[in-house]
């Protein structure tokens, strides 16, 4: 199931780098006429966000309440903002706005976060007898106004407005994994949680009134179970649209429903998801009969929610398929394996096109043809294909602007028959070298990646030809890309001998000139995760980027250092994470001898700290631990050491029960394990506790806590021992089994472990491959590039050395210009990122791990000062 802030939303404001949309906005065309008006008088106005918010000089804004939300589309957005500021002003009433229509669109999108699908205006009434006068009279002259229903709330009526319980002023407390969340006061004065889940729900002290009642009421009866005869077993896959879910009919027989939300999940052309389950109904019974295309068995409507019921086909996606059986994810393919890889992938390449082929003989264009739409069934003979998702398919008559497009498939410019054969030979392509979602960000890329397949896959020269003419970029896609994207690089990564001093400096130069210290929510732009984070913190933010500069000696800047301090002085971190939150901010500060700010922050988020129960690294109780024993260090601090050993003590307990929060999934359904979300970073913490008392307690644990990540792996075809993802194996440093390796190798130099000593050399292994999907530190190559120069440099053996130069001589793979420097794309290849976790800086610390033989390319890792107590029990 998708999970997670999806990328589309953070595509829109600007072709370069993610962000939210009405960032970059290069007029005010879209702006509401009261976006930019002075407050009425008696008045203040601000903005916050993409909102701006006003309020009546002097009102005293109750911290929770009934808020109303109003729903409005892209069509009717000035009509509702225009009706909701003439009454609001007119009765004294604090509300807020969206910026713009292009934030609306941004927030409809059909992968936009469904929490705020639609919200277009926010009102805060004083009590519940403003709240219903408001409700009646604003209700009546938006009657008639269409908007989605917002997920979260109870509709007034049939109209545009929503109302929830909620708070109206900024108040935080820990959920019950630790995390900071938005909070609201129960009537002893306890803060909890603020659910904003996608249901409407009423917290259990409040009693909904009585006008509210009546329309849950009437909302419940608008359907029962006669109307909606099936039992969904799963979620497969939600949108801002609507979900997909696996069900059984009232005959017992398992199909696939598909969901469609009335003015929700807006495509390119502003067609709704509606409007596109119509058209999918349509394409259905058009290709009915086909193999390879499931029946439709029903469309149904149900409480507004329009959904049809879909022949539930067995196999795995074509994504799923690949992540199995491809094999330059092998650390050591043999030539026959990439031989019989070859044949496997062109025959079902062949039975793909057959496949399109007669959906193209009854007139239609399938339209979104990528790899997550394609069904892969292995058997003895073939592998058996199928299509799915057929929002997108329509007459050929029509296929001229569809609306979406998956990035890498979708062909700029193409039409009719046009659009599929292009995803077709992108998708021949992927097949021998899965890179083609570059194409958004360099559409001329495919031909080089073409010549890799060819010389890796020992393929006769001009052999993939077709593709090189099929894939090769027209005008309308060329002159989409970005001019801060057109520069030549100034430096070369695909030659036998690179200047990497120079490479070094050019990928620096580029974190550099992507720094908006006019700002104040983000120094850097990197991963989406940025926005529901912030733009301070270690693996997404500020934090990270000058803490990746100065380790890799690139340089410490002041200027930016004076925007980090101003930041958290303005907005305190409310997560206390070390790579999400106060505690890596902290840590970079202290670093940079800004001691006093540093302590602050530390005893600002104490609270928040003793409250977290996860053990991670990367948010958790290891990751803070470690924090406070590196500042009772550089300050004497006997009370910061003492919180990090009573987090010892909750930690320890955690790994006796073998038991925390966000790690073990299941085998088969993806686990976390590994050095930032899993049990190694535990095992670091108790590792350099050791190191620090002597005291082998902490050592027994250490052992323990890579135990349980190794409960956590599989074995790969090729031996390696990797984390079981689900549907993949993972081998990388955020979640993946390098981040173990890394660990492992340094509890051996203390303590003899046969399962340890066993595991070490396939967890190695593992961190070989010449392919990835992500260049980023913490998900992909730079990451195992770190890893292995990590080990080369405590045991310079040329096993690790070969490693480290395959992912060297790769690194070209994936790298961009900005503005003539060395750049790379962040999570998902939509974007470039600045950000340690997922960009630039990261890769600079994986090079300088590898050509400067540093083993501390994150914090913690490298091993305290002095010697090992005892023998070294690792592998010679």
């Amino acid at each position: 199931m998708t999970t997670g802030p999806q990328p589309e939303a953070f595509c829109q404001a600007d072709p370069v780098f993610y962000d939210i949309a009405g960032r970059h906005t290069a007029d005010d065309s879209h702006a509401f006429a009261q976006t930019h008006a002075p407050a009425p008088a008696g008045w203040e106005r601000r903005e916050m966000d993409v909102w701006i918010v006003h309020t009546p000089l002097g009102h005293a804004l109750p911290q929770q309440g009934w808020k109303i939300h109003i729903s409005g589309l892209p069509d009717n957005a000035r009509h509702v903002v225009d009706t909701a500021w003439d009454y609001c002003t007119a009765n004294g009433l604090p509300f807020k706005f969206l910026r713009g229509v292009d934030v609306l669109t941004t927030h409809s999108l059909k992968y936009a976060p469904r929490s705020s699908s639609g919200k277009l205006v926010t009102i805060y009434p004083s009590d519940e007898e403003q709240l219903h006068r408001t409700l009646v009279e604003l209700g009546q002259r938006l009657d008639g106004t269409a908007g989605p229903y917002i997920l979260t709330d109870l509709r007034w009526g049939a109209g545009p407005l929503h109302v929830r319980y909620g708070g109206f002023v900024t108040r935080y407390c820990t959920d019950d994994d630790g995390t900071a969340v938005p909070a609201i006061e129960r009537p002893d004065g306890t803060l909890v949680p603020d659910r904003r889940r996608p249901v409407f729900e009423v917290p259990e002290w409040v009693e909904l009134p009585g006008f509210l009642a009546e329309q849950l009421a009437a909302r419940q009866a608008g359907g029962s179970a006669s109307d909606f005869p099936y039992k969904v077993e799963r979620a497969l896959h939600f949108s801002n649209g609507g979900g997909v879910y696996q069900a059984r009919d009232t005959e017992g027989r398992k199909v696939v429903l598909k969901e469609a939300r009335p003015n929700a999940g807006l495509d390119g052309l502003g067609l709704d998801a509606v409007a596109r389950l119509d058209r999918e109904r349509r394409a259905m019974e058009h290709l009915a009969g086909l193999p390879g295309i499931p029946a439709l068995h029903e469309h149904r409507v149900v409480w507004e929610h329009h959904f049809l019921s879909v022949q539930h086909l067995a196999g795995d996606t074509l994504q799923g398929w690949l992540a199995r059986h491809y094999p330059l994810t092998k650390a050591r393919p043999e030539p026959a394996a990439l031989s019989a890889y070859v044949r496997r992938a062109q025959a079902l390449a062949d039975r793909i096109e057959a496949l399109v082929a007669r959906v193209h003989e009854r007139g239609m264009v399938f339209g979104d043809l990528h790899p997550a739409n394609i069904l892969v069934t292995e058997t003895d003979d073939a592998d058996e294909v199928a299509l799915v998702d057929f929002e997108l398919c329509v007459p050929v008559a029509e296929a001229d602007r569809l609306g979406m497009g998956h990035p890498g498939f979708a062909g700029t410019g193409r039409t009719g028959y046009g659009i599929d054969r292009h995803a077709l030979a992108a998708l021949r392509l992927w097949l021998l070298f899965p890179l083609t979602g570059l194409n958004e960000l360099d559409p001329g890329r495919a031909a080089a990646y073409v010549d890799v397949a060819e010389r890796r896959f020992a393929l006769p020269a001009g052999s993939l030809d077709a593709l090189r003419h099929a894939l090769a970029p027209g005008e309308a896609a060329l002159n989409r890309v970005p001019a801060a994207l057109r520069e030549p690089l100034g430096v070369r990564l695909d030659t036998s001998l690179p200047d990497w001093a120079a490479a070094r400096k050019s990928l620096a130069e580029a974190v550099l000139l992507s720094a908006t210290p006019q700002r104040a929510d983000r120094l850097f732009p990197g991963d989406v995760r940025q926005f529901t984070t912030d733009g301070l913190n270690f693996a997404y933010g500020a934090a990270g980027v000058l803490w990746a500069l100065d380790t890799a000696g690139a340089g410490r800047f002041p200027e930016y250092e004076q925007w980090l301090l101003d930041a958290v002085e303005r907005d305190r971190p409310q997560r206390p994470g070390f790579y999400d939150g106060a505690h890596g901010i902290a840590h970079v500060l202290a670093g940079f001898s800004h001691l006093e700010a540093a302590g602050r922050l530390l005893d600002g988020c104490r609270t928040a700290t003793d409250a977290v129960t996860e053990v991670s690294l990367f948010r958790g109780m290891a990751g803070a631990g470690l924090n406070l024993l590196d500042f009772a260090a550089r300050t004497g601090s006997d009370d910061h050491r003492d919180q990090a050993l009573r987090l010892a003590d909750r930690t320890a307990a955690a790994v006796t029960a073998g038991t925390a929060p966000g790690i073990a999934a299941g085998p088969g359904r993806g686990s976390r394990a590994g050095l930032l979300r899993g049990w190694s970073g535990a095992a670091l913490f108790f590792l350099r506790l050791y190191e620090d008392t002597s005291d082998t307690a902490h050592l027994d644990l250490a052992v323990r806590a890579l135990h349980h990540d190794l409960d956590l792996c599989a074995t790969g075809e090729d031996g390696s021992l990797q984390v079981d993802g689900g549907f993949r194996q993972l081998p990388y440093l955020e979640v993946g089994t390098a981040g173990i390796a890394l660990v492992a190798d340094q509890v051996l130099a203390h303590r003899a472990d046969a399962r340890l000593a066993e595991a070490l050399p396939l967890l190695v292994r593992a961190a070989e491959p010449e392919f990835t999907i992500e260049p980023n530190l913490f998900g992909g190559r730079a990451g195992l590039l770190a890893t292995l120069a990590a080990l080369r440099a405590r045991d310079p053996r040329p096993e690790p050395d070969l490693g480290v130069e395959r992912h060297l001589t790769r690194l070209h793979w994936h790298a961009l210009s900005y503005h003539g420097h060395l750049a790379f794309p962040g999570d998902q290849l939509r974007r470039i990122s600045m950000d340690l976790a997922t960009g630039g800086p990261g890769i600079l610390l994986a090079l300088t791990a590898a050509l400067d033989g540093r083993r501390d390319f994150l914090p913690f890792l490298a091993p305290r000062s002095g010697p090992p107590t005892g023998a070294d029990h690792r592998a010679p």
